[in-house]
């Protein structure tokens, strides 16, 4: 029998202070190559900082002899090959792109080979990219708009762009925070669809939402996070109920399932 993959993110018992807050405590967690899995709760309760944490943006309370995190069975990373495993897509990342005011959507998604928003000045991108390019813009419906200056995209199509961005390092795991937050209904079908088709590609998605109708049919995993602590993590069904829901979040909830995934009111 072939060796087993090791887990694409596995974090052990993971604790991060803020300012001299805790504000991860003791997160254990474990997203196996292949499992969509969706981190679900309110507001404040450590969602983008545990996305940062794993995208090396922060770092766990170190302790003697534990080892918090793990990435791909690796606890060392060069941080420029991480990032080539796992894209990112975060409300950070999209206000910075939003600011580039002069430059092209191409511009930007080939500024990844270089680690970077744009293209560095004076250093002329290798050819050799242009073809990843032009295969992430595809897969993401912008490939019109190659030549298109950022300040002239709706929230939508800049939202794609940053998605092609991290796309073009095929990375093993896209990991997501929020990622229709701005977006009309349109937009925001449009975007849940491209990310449907890229789990069934075989692309790991890690989505950090507060938006049940965000947690797509090839969910595997679910994980609800509430005062920086995991309350429950497995597979959606058990955990996706008004019960469950409306003790995450504090507030009475009704649960609905349907043919595209889940609602609640």
């Amino acid at each position: 029998m072939p060796p087993a993959l090791p887990a694409l993110l596995e974090l052990d018992r993971a604790t991060v202070w803020r300012d001299r807050v805790p504000v991860l405590r003791q997160v254990s967690l474990r997203v196996d190559q292949g499992q969509h899995t969706v981190i679900l709760g309110p507001n404040g309760c450590g969602k983008s900082t545990l996305l940062k944490l794993l995208h090396r943006e922060l770092y766990p309370l170190a302790e003697s002899g534990h080892t918090p995190l793990r990435i791909l069975g690796q606890s060392n990373w060069n941080l420029s090959e991480l990032r080539a495993h796992l894209g990112l897509v975060s409300a950070d990342l999209h206000a910075e792109l939003a600011a580039q005011s002069a430059q092209t959507v191409e511009q930007t998604v080939v500024g990844a080979f270089h680690g970077s928003l744009g293209l560095p000045q004076g250093r002329p991108p290798d050819p050799a990219c242009w073809p990843r390019v032009e295969t992430a813009l595809a897969e993401m419906d912008i490939a019109d708009l190659a030549r298109r200056r950022l300040p002239t995209l709706s929230t939508g199509q800049l939202r794609r762009v940053l998605i092609a961005r991290a796309l073009v390092h095929r990375p093993q795991a896209l990991l997501l925070d929020e990622p229709t937050t701005g977006l009309d209904i349109g937009a925001r079908r449009q975007l849940l669809a491209r990310l449907r088709s890229l789990a069934l590609s075989g692309m790991t998605l890690v989505l950090i939402t507060h938006h049940l109708d965000e947690v797509i049919p090839e969910t595997r995993q679910v994980v609800l996070l509430r005062d920086g602590q995991v309350q429950a993590a497995g597979s959606p069904a058990p955990l996706l109920t008004s019960a469950q829901l409306s003790a995450l979040f504090g507030v009475p909830l009704r649960v609905q399932r349907h043919e595209h995934g889940w609602s609640m009111d």
